[in-house]
Parts: C-alpha cells; structure tokens; sequence
C-alpha cells in the first residue's frame, strides 16, 4: 500500500510526546513491512522541506501566510490549542494536496489529536483513517484553558474525525470513551501502539550513574518519574509517596524527568522534601532528552511511576515494559489493558496516593517481585506490541475497510 501519515509531531524536529513516539515507529513498522510510506510532519522553521530515513520519505511544512493571520483572533484570546491545530491541519492538507498531483494514496493517517485530517477530510479525495490519542473533548478540561479555546478545539477535531473512512484507537478504553462522550459512530477499532525493540535496545552510550549523580549501590532502589510536572499526571501526589516510603525504606531514591511547567516541583515538592530532610536520595533533572529518559529506564531505574489521572495507552508505559521495569500505575484509562495487576505491573487506585504508597512498598521491598513483574512486561511488549506487529495489523484492517467501501 501507498500511505501517507499526517502528524505534526515527529521526531526529531517536533517529536515532542508519544504521538511523535507513535507516528514514527508507525511508520518505519509500516515500511518494513513493504509499504511505501510518505509523512507530512510539522516544522520549527517556515517552508517546506524534504528527507528521508529508514525507507520513509518525510515532507515537514510550517506556513505563515494567510492562515497565521486569520487567526491572529484566536492567538489574542489565549487560544493556543484551536491556533496551532488550525494551522497544522492547513499545512497538512497543502503539503498533501502537492504531493497528490504526483502520486497516489490508498490511505491517509492521522491522529486526531492536533486535527491535522481538518481539511483533508473536507477537501481532498482520498480514504482517511484517524487514530485516536488524546480527544481534546476528553483531556482539555485538566489543563487552565479559556473556555473559547476547548470549545473551538473539540469542534475542529470533532470535523476530521467525522469525514474519515476509518476510525481506530489504541486502547478499548478510548474506543468506549469516544463513543460514549463524542457520539462517534462505529466501528472502532481497536490497534495498539508499537515499539521498536531493536531500536530501543540499543546501546546510548550514556553513563547516568555518573551524568545524574544516580547510586549506584546494587542494595539501593531507584523509582523514577517521567513525565510533565502537571496536574494531568499526577505529579501532585507525590510528595505523600516521596515521605512515606522513603521514611520507611533507607534505600530508596526518587528520580524524576520532566518539565516543571507550573512551578510545582520548584514550589511545593523541593521545599517539602528539603524541610524533611530527604534531599539526598530525592533527584530531579528538569526536561532531558528522549535519549537520556530512556537511558535511566534502562540503566538505573528499578521502578517506573505513572500516577497519571487520565492516560490512554503511554509510550512511556511501554518503553518502561520494553526495559523490564517493574511499573506502579494508577488505574486510569487503558493502563488496565497494559498492565495485568500483579503479573506486568501494579495497579494503584486513581488519584489515591495511599494506594500507591502500598504499591511502592510490595515493589520496594521484593526485589523477586520486581524481577518478575519486569520480565513479564517485556514478554508482553515481545509478543504482542512490536512495531511490524501493529503496523500489519494497521495494514490489514485498512485493506479490508478499503476494499469492503
């Protein structure tokens, strides 16, 4: 098949989170699996420019002409989230549309999240298959947003979703959520989200013990957090498990990644962890590089924290089962479906900081356990969540909802 993948995020240049992470094991999967694979991604810098890697062509775009300025408006109220995704899905469909008067395409794919299948879907005729990630309808009211803002943002979103041909999620969760809360119509199917193994696995040359000051004392258990320092992630309830558990176990260090985008870290978790006297087993980096994130998973951390309040189905859930980590999660979302409590991780109850609290402590304190749980994880990624594994699956469906029109 000829597949074109509409993503503004896509590494390097705007691989900003796991639909970046998606976008581009999708499509490498995709093309080492025969398929001729063309992305249309977003840029830094104004124009369009050309590259390719890994036998996928990639076409990035970014357009300051007239789009910019009709929503000049939207930029003055604070509507950051309906600017950008206007203007994403503009230079998707222009850079698309170019590229269509040279060669055919049986399937566009594009996540929802971003609405960069806006006005492909409206304009452009060709079959379109949306992945759902992250409804701005289902996550926006976690973040401070002007009112105008989600709602243009849900509406936009809502217009590609409802012209595409296909429609998938990578997560039952998020299938059943769409349907219940966005009256999206059937079917919806479900395609998890891949991973690369052979690329992660990969040496990173990178000493973290000696970059990050990590232990490295094998008695010593390093639990690590990787995410925005955000509400949405649950970055307010650690600082109960921080005291509880380090009071408890003297051989326990906090590690954490991330941007602190609301001073939370700076303002509320430091001063209480200096206040109680944990600073030395209590780590934090700031934003790191994807390269040195994965490095402490694969060389230091021994327990990965998502105590998110709303996820579909994280990359970095899945990188941390890729490095046979064992994994305390929160029970939101599709984690459920990526973790089997017990076997491939722990669950923990939602917005609970005790719950998790006695989650860390099993963990903490059975290294068998987290041995276990580690290898069970990564059994789970081999078997089921390879990246050729779910592009075929992608492939397959597309062919069969295709040819079935």
């Amino acid at each position: 098949m000829k597949i074109a993948l509409l993503s503004y995020e896509y590494p390097p240049e705007t691989g900003f989170g796991g639909i970046g992470t998606y976008s581009y094991y999708q499509a490498r999967g995709l093309a080492k699996n025969g398929h001729d694979v063309h992305v249309f991604a977003g840029s830094t810098k104004p124009g369009i420019f050309h590259s390719e890697h890994d036998g996928v062509r990639v076409t990035r775009i970014k357009m300051e002409g007239w789009v910019h300025r009709a929503v000049q408006g939207l930029r003055d109220r604070r509507c950051w989230w309906s600017t950008n995704r206007t203007e994403t899905a503009y230079g998707a469909y222009y850079a698309l549309k170019k590229a269509m008067k040279r060669e055919h395409f049986d399937v566009v794919e594009f996540p929802e999240c971003g609405a960069d299948g806006l006005f492909v879907t409206t304009l452009l005729d060709v079959p379109t298959a949306v992945k759902f990630h992250s409804p701005a309808r289902l996550i926006m009211g976690l973040y401070d947003t002007p009112k105008m803002d989600r709602e243009i943002t849900a509406f936009v979103e809502q217009i590609a979703i409802n012209q595409c041909t296909i429609r998938t999620s990578c997560s039952q969760f998020l299938a059943d959520e769409v349907a219940a809360k966005m009256h999206v119509r059937p079917p919806i199917h479900v395609v998890p989200n891949g991973i690369d193994l052979d690329l992660f696995d990969q040496d990173d040359g990178i000493d973290v013990h000696e970059r990050f000051g990590l232990p490295r004392d094998p008695d010593s258990v390093v639990v690590f957090f990787a995410n925005r320092m955000e509400p949405r992630k649950g970055i307010h309830l650690v600082k109960e498990m921080c005291f509880s558990v380090m009071q408890e176990y003297s051989n326990v260090h906090f590690a954490f990644a991330g941007d602190d985008l609301f001073g939370i870290m700076k303002n509320e978790i430091r001063p209480f962890i200096d206040a109680n006297g944990l600073q030395k087993r209590f780590h934090y980096f700031g934003k790191l590089q994807l390269p040195e994130v994965r490095a402490i998973l694969k060389h230091s951390a021994d327990v990965f924290l998502i105590p998110s309040l709303w996820e579909n189905a994280p990359y970095s859930c899945i990188e941390a089962m890729s490095a046979g980590r064992a994994i305390v999660s929160s029970d939101c979302g599709g984690m459920p479906e990526l973790i089997k409590d017990g076997e491939t991780g722990m669950i923990a109850k939602n917005d609970h900081a005790p719950s998790f609290v006695e989650a860390l402590r099993k963990v903490v304190a059975d290294a068998d356990l987290r041995q276990r749980l580690g290898e069970n994880a990564r059994r789970e990624v081999e078997s089921r969540l390879t990246d050729v594994k779910i592009a075929a699956q992608a492939a397959d469906l597309y062919q069969r909802e295709i040819a079935g029109r």
